[in-house]
């Protein structure tokens, strides 16, 4: 067995109907394996892989399963269900450690508000908290805070700026005494 970094293979939401909301599979060029596994790569066997995993895990209760070569670790929220796909040799703490605080930072991103509507209202926030969790299937964080500090940058200090006519003015002053100066010393 070789070690690789790559540890996804695919991200999926789906709701409690089994559609699909948000799907990612990754596969990428430069995997160790990237020629003997060509599974899940056509939009045919991904859907009838979703349809079957989610027959598998439609009730809550679980949060693994093995399923079609696959492992998949799953967590329910309201009427959605996260799933991480990775390959079944791969170590299911570091997959579920990745789930959990891609979970917990969407929650602190989304207000605790973690539902189909507010997942599809936030679709940008939701992609964005993906790709700072797994980078082309290679997982780059655990830690929620983090992941979440790095989608929602803290709004810069503006104090307001109130520009007016005596503002403007006041400048114009000032450079004017500016220039004054500045022709006087010669």
């Amino acid at each position: 067995m070789n070690l690789t970094l790559y540890t996804i293979t695919g991200f999926l939401i789906l709701d409690t109907d089994g559609h699909r909301v948000l799907a990612k599979y990754y596969r990428p060029k430069s995997h160790p394996n990237a020629d003997s596994n060509k599974s899940l790569l056509a939009l045919k066997d991904q859907r009838a892989f979703e349809k079957g995993l989610f027959a598998k895990t439609k009730k809550p209760g679980g949060d693994i399963i093995l399923y079609d070569s696959h492992l998949a670790l799953y967590k329910h929220s309201l009427d959605l269900i996260f799933y991480f796909i990775s390959s079944p040799e791969e170590n299911e703490l570091v997959v579920q450690s990745a789930l959990n605080a891609f979970m917990d930072a969407l929650q602190l991103l989304l207000r605790n508000q973690v539902e189909k509507r507010g997942v599809l209202e936030n679709l940008d926030l939701v992609l964005l908290c993906l790709d700072e969790t797994v980078d082309d299937g290679i997982i780059v964080e655990t830690d929620s805070t983090t992941i979440a500090s790095r989608v929602s940058r803290p709004k810069a200090d503006t104090t307001e700026i109130v520009i007016n006519e005596q503002t403007i003015m006041n400048a114009y002053q000032t450079v004017k005494e500016q220039m004054k100066q500045r022709i006087s010393q010669f």
